[in-house]
């Protein structure tokens, strides 16, 4: 059992490497500088954690954060960053190709770098938007469990799965929607990108609520307190999806709609969608503060003495 764990910890963390190698490539062969290749350095991090990991705590993630994805972000995040600022300045001047893949296996792999070097643009950065998200959410699901349970790491790959497509439409459909020379826009929309994917790493929003016991308050005071411990799980959705994702979604929306003046019917939908979301997650957080009832004082504790 251990050495399963062993072997999962690994290839997980190989993949992660291996999707970062292939955008450290990418950002080389579109720059045309090999003193990109120092972005490999960012792979060191995730290395020292295999062995730490490996070492420590037998392959096991821990139950609150997974070192390992916020370490792959780290490594391939910059390589995004690069390859899209680059799109947006030579988007006019990128040509779009067209080419065909091979049925013969021998042909298609004599094919291939040919077939990776011209690629257009724009195809090979979403291919690695969408390689990075689904990465992500097999390699949450490949980790050996640290803490969490199966029924708490099936809710959190359903909620991945849910935040990846949220998030590939939102860089896919915004970035599509800028205007030339529109180099603010392409930083605010990235920066807001990179924020929401700080959720992968963390496990608070499906971290079991703390159950009622003889420890807590009797008095009535600390209610907050009571409210998070019992709610905890429910809170940290609303904290996530408002100030992590649909929020900063929404903030970037309609500055694309007001200040860039850009205007369409999918950009006005999306907009709605993110702005119902956050209504409706402070509206759940109004109706768990409203419908709590503080544990009310025993009856032996307020009798008088005989």
């Amino acid at each position: 059992m251990i050495l399963v764990k062993f072997v999962r910890a690994i290839i997980t963390r190989s993949l992660f490497i291996l999707i970062s190698l292939i955008g450290v490539w990418r950002v080389k062969t579109v720059k045309n500088d090999n003193m990109y290749w120092l972005l490999i350095v960012l792979y060191l991090p995730l290395v020292v954690e295999m062995i730490i990991t490996l070492k420590r705590r037998k392959g096991k993630d821990y139950k609150w954060f997974s070192p390992a994805i916020l370490l792959f972000l780290i490594s391939i995040i910059p390589s995004i960053w690069i390859l899209e600022l680059h799109h947006q300045e030579n988007k006019a001047s990128d040509p779009q190709v067209l080419f065909y893949v091979p049925i013969l296996s021998v042909q298609f792999w004599n094919f291939l770098p040919h077939m990776l070097t011209n690629v257009c643009p724009n195809d090979w950065i979403l291919g690695l938007h969408q390689v990075l998200l689904i990465l992500l959410i097999l390699g949450k699901w490949l980790l050996p469990l640290g803490g969490v349970t199966r029924d708490e790491l099936s809710q959190l790959l359903l909620i991945f799965v849910g935040t990846a497509a949220d998030i590939l439409e939102f860089t896919s459909e915004t970035l599509s929607d800028i205007k030339e020379n529109n180099h603010q826009l392409v930083y605010v929309i990235l920066a807001v990108w990179t924020w929401s994917m700080l959720q992968f790493p963390l496990h608070l929003a499906v971290v079991t609520s703390r159950p009622q016991n003889s420890d807590e308050p009797k008095d009535g005071h600390g209610c907050c307190n009571l409210v998070f411990s019992r709610h905890s799980t429910d809170i940290w959705n609303i904290v996530e999806s408002s100030f992590i994702q649909d929020g900063p979604f929404l903030v970037v929306r309609l500055i694309v709609m007001t200040y860039f003046d850009v205007f369409h019917q999918m950009l006005v939908f999306f907009a709605i969608k993110n702005f119902l979301v956050v209504v409706l997650n402070l509206y759940r957080l109004i109706v768990i503060c409203q419908d709590f009832k503080p544990p009310q004082p025993s009856s032996s504790s307020t009798s008088p003495p005989v």
